[in-house]
């Protein structure tokens, strides 16, 4: 059984470093090259790039991640125990 909210917080805390990591990145390299595109559609209401909008894109990476890590965690041990109730029939 996996820990659903070490997996969701996991999650949550890589998506939040990837979020930064990309608009760190975004900020050094030319237009062409950065993620403008897609944070502004995966994370709804971002617009490049001010405090606010940054705030907004970090929170939203963090409740991403808990709701992907958490999920995932949580159909794998719904999988799991299934699987195991058919291999104890």
């Amino acid at each position: 059984m996996l820990n659903t909210k070490l997996i969701a917080s996991s999650a949550a805390v890589f998506l939040a470093l990837s979020f930064v990591l990309c608009v760190g990145f975004g900020l050094v390299a030319p237009g062409n090259f950065h993620m403008k595109t897609l944070l502004e559609t995966v994370l709804p209401g971002f617009q490049w790039l001010s405090p606010g909008a940054f705030a907004l894109g970090f929170v939203e990476s963090l409740l991403w991640g808990l709701y992907l890590g958490g999920g995932y965690a949580w159909v794998h041990n719904l999988l799991s125990r299934r699987a195991a109730l058919g291999r104890s029939s």
